[in-house]
């Protein structure tokens, strides 16, 4: 139980990341014209229980005078999402990784 756990800590990890650098990108590239940022989506990974996996898929170009298709006040939403997403995953490692050293204590 505790690896299952830390295995879905180390991917929450993963995916936050992916997630908050998708972000970054988009609001890095807010100057380029024509520029349209990708959206995370989040969906759990079949058979169920085994992960959670993200896909980026492109944003229809907004109908603004901006250069890109970028929403600053999304991102920076976005971003502190993905972050706590982050900060939890870490928490979930952490639990399990003092799980399994309890579970080697224990045996030894």
């Amino acid at each position: 139980m505790a690896i299952a756990a830390l295995s879905s800590g180390v991917t929450g990890l993963n995916v936050a990341q992916r997630a908050l650098g998708n972000s970054a990108h988009a609001i890095a590239n807010i100057g380029t014209q024509g520029f349209q940022p990708a959206q995370a989506t989040f969906a759990e990974n079949a058979p169920a229980g085994t992960g959670v996996s993200i896909s980026m898929r492109g944003q229809e170009l907004l109908q603004v005078d901006a250069p890109s298709a970028t929403n600053l006040a999304v991102e920076t939403t976005n971003s502190l999402v993905y972050k706590a997403q982050f900060d939890l995953s870490a928490k979930v490692v952490q639990a399990a990784d003092q799980n399994l050293g309890t579970l080697i204590d224990i045996k030894a």
